[in-house]
């Protein structure tokens, strides 16, 4: 599909579909968040079943999130004989991968979720480690997910890979809204599973005709090249959710809950830009940085960022003054006080940065991974979670909950303005090589 300009032509159609489809699916997923907390209220239960998700999440994030960015650029360039026969290499590896890994995770878990969380409860702790073993089950199939969801986007299918995050999500919600009122907590992890497995089942068919494994292949050997340093590097700055998880075990029962669900929100937010601005970028870009068309490809970038800084702040304005109502209308209910609603609402405006600066830095940090550099977003990303984890335990000390969120939102603002800085230079150095040659 050829890039236009983004006010009119199909960009703009892709675009407005994808992120219609996202929206629906987080608008989905919120609901499923929203009665959890409703119908539970946030506390002990609410706060187990969040920090249970952060160790497998952390696992998702460091190896689906750092591959995908890999697969679609290299899928993206395949020819048709190697294709299927690549995906299906990398997607039995990956489940090989994780089934390893959760079965350890799971064994283990007596002895490390009790250090992610030492300020819950005994109790607590027991019904983390429940809920923890659970979501290892998820675990596995939200990481098959990853390679399939890759395969489509790499040859530019892009809306069935987000319808069947939807249809999974229906699957699951009807799940919980049957289950949690008669069994608790617990269903609430079960129907995570059982999207994530229905999503696996839906996205298989786009993976075409079975294929053994051939790990040995020049594809394989260049998507390990690249993905080895955004392993090296995201495993340790994309601890962030771990190390919230840890300093919020210690603030009053609840505001784990809340932290955790006022980042959801921006991150939701972010997901439906990168679905609908980043992700069909990525293709068009690795196709230009193959080319040597840079002056395409920085006109590309530029036009996306412009729309995502003003899609970001125009949303911010109307979180800013209109917030507080639409939280209470939402949430100023069931088992939720008017506290809490207040709680949620600072939370927001203190965690803008995790908005503004992460929509930025996926437009960003997709730049880079479209042109092969996995390296430089890799160093940046190191260098602004150290900072930020040094703010992060400042502001908890000093301001509780709220010193957690101001923390995380520099974070990602300088990590946005040195991935920009970086971008400029390096394209600006290839546009000078490309005119001397010329």
């Amino acid at each position: 599909m050829p890039e236009r300009n983004f006010l009119r032509g199909s960009g703009v159609r892709l675009a407005v579909i994808l992120g219609g489809l996202a929206g629906v699916n987080i608008l989905l997923a919120f609901f499923y968040q929203w009665y959890v907390l409703i119908t539970i209220g946030p506390g002990c239960q609410t706060d187990a079943f969040f920090a249970g998700m952060a160790v497998p999440q952390l696992f998702l994030a460091v190896v689906t999130g750092s591959m995908t960015q890999v697969l679609v650029p290299l899928l993206a360039t395949e020819d048709q004989d190697n294709f299927h026969k690549e995906a299906w290499s990398f997607f039995q590896g990956i489940g090989f991968i994780f089934g390893i890994l959760a079965v350890l995770l799971f064994a283990t878990a007596t002895t490390w979720v009790p250090w992610t969380v030492p300020g819950f409860d005994p109790e607590t702790k027991l019904l983390t480690i429940l809920l923890v073993r659970i979501q290892l089950v998820g675990m596995v199939f939200m990481a098959l997910n990853g390679v399939a969801w890759s395969v489509y986007h790499s040859r530019q299918e892009f809306v069935w890979a987000e319808i069947s995050p939807i249809l999974g999500t229906l699957g699951g919600l009807a799940f919980l809204l049957w289950g949690l009122p008669r069994f608790g907590i617990i269903i609430a992890v079960w129907a995570t599973v059982l999207r994530a497995a229905i999503q696996t089942i839906l996205l298989l068919p786009g993976m075409g005709g079975y294929r053994a494994p051939d790990w040995r292949t020049n594809t394989v050997r260049e998507a390990w090249r690249r993905l080895y340093p955004l392993l090296l590097g995201s495993t340790y700055y994309k601890t962030g959710d771990l190390v919230d998880r840890f300093l919020a075990s210690m603030a009053p029962a609840g505001q784990l809950s809340l932290l955790h669900f006022a980042n959801q929100i921006y991150l939701a937010g972010t997901l439906i830009l990168s679905k609908a601005l980043a992700a069909p970028m990525v293709p068009l870009l690795a196709k230009r940085a193959s080319e040597r068309e840079w002056f395409s490809f920085r006109k590309i970038v530029s036009n996306r960022l412009l729309w995502t800084l003003g899609i970001t702040l125009a949303v911010f304005m109307c979180i800013f003054f209109s917030g507080t109502s639409v939280l209470s209308f939402l949430f100023g209910h069931g088992r939720f006080t008017i506290g809490e609603v207040l709680t949620l609402r600072w939370l927001l405006v203190a965690l803008v940065g995790v908005w503004v600066g992460g929509a930025l830095g996926q437009i960003l940090s997709s730049s880079f991974y479209a042109k092969g550099n996995t390296k430089t977003p890799t160093k940046i990303g190191i260098f602004g979670f150290t900072i930020g984890l040094g703010m992060k335990v400042a502001g908890f000390l000093y301001w509780g909950i709220l010193g957690i969120a101001v923390g995380t939102s520099l974070y990602y603002l300088l990590n946005a303005f040195l991935l920009k800085l970086a971008l400029q230079q390096s394209l600006n150095k290839r546009i000078s090589d490309s005119v001397k040659e010329v």
